[in-house]
């Protein structure tokens, strides 16, 4: 069992739920637990029938998320794992997406990996100034997206950066996101809790129907005519340098691409 597995935290008012990501010792990183928990908040959300705006935010001040624990990738042996990995976070950010309410991202520090296609999967997103957004997966862990999850970061940033992140493994400076229309804005760390109170009452003043329409709408455009990956994926969780790159993460060593 993976030490410290933290926990998801979901807290309401009937017109404004919170949901927290508890685990700041690790920046965050989500356990199986915490994904089990995630999913578990969505629920409550969906089923809160006065329920207005949802927002997800990282607990301690330094990260939003940092991706998965990769401590959980160490038992994996085939392409097969890999897939049904992919397929079991696509459940989980899936669960995001479909709460029926707006949902806005609180970023402070890191979101990466998991953590930015989380964000990515929320309506809305601001952040701290000193805030970054990536997915260097191709100079750590030698793994993949989701096509579903590589299509969250395309429509969120645009093609061209969410292709600088996966194939260059470059993190997205908060000033550029803001630039990309993926955040509403970036401040200054002091000035974060105002400006969620101020974002959250102008959601809550619109009409709840007109949201959620819109939400509902953006949602089946995203979504549709996503091809088959499950090769893709297979290829790459199956492959030799996937393994090197949990190996050589757990070791805190550079990997050795081999490139099969």
């Amino acid at each position: 069992m993976t030490p410290n597995p933290g926990s998801v935290h979901y807290q309401s008012d009937g017109t404004i739920a919170r949901i927290v990501f508890d685990r700041p010792a690790a920046r965050n990183a989500m356990t199986w637990q915490m994904y089990e928990q995630l999913a578990e908040a969505c629920s409550r959300a969906a089923a809160e029938p006065g329920l207005r705006l949802v927002t997800l935010r990282g607990a301690g001040g330094e990260a939003f998320i940092a991706g998965t624990d990769i401590a959980q990738f160490k038992a994996f042996r085939s392409g097969e794992e890999g897939i049904a990995y992919e397929a079991k976070v696509e459940a989980y950010v899936a669960a995001v997406e479909a709460i029926p309410v707006p949902t806005l991202a609180v970023v402070e520090g890191v979101a990466v990996g998991g953590g930015v296609v989380i964000a990515a999967a929320c309506d809305l997103r601001i952040a701290t100034a000193n805030a970054v957004f990536g997915a260097p997966i191709a100079r750590t862990l030698g793994n993949c997206l989701s096509i579903a999850n590589h299509q969250r970061l395309a429509a969120a940033f645009g093609a061209a950066r969410a292709s600088r992140m996966l194939m260059l493994a470059e993190n997205i400076t908060a000033s550029e996101a803001v630039t990309a229309g993926f955040l509403l804005a970036a401040v200054a760390p002091e000035e974060l809790d105002a400006l969620v109170e101020q974002v959250c009452q102008q959601v809550v003043r619109n009409a709840p129907i007109t949201t959620r329409v819109s939400k509902m709408q953006s949602q089946r455009l995203r979504r549709a005519a996503l091809p088959d990956d499950s090769d893709l994926i297979r290829l790459t969780y199956g492959s030799r340098d996937f393994h090197e790159g949990v190996a050589a993460f757990v070791a805190k060593r550079k990997p050795a691409w081999e490139g099969r």
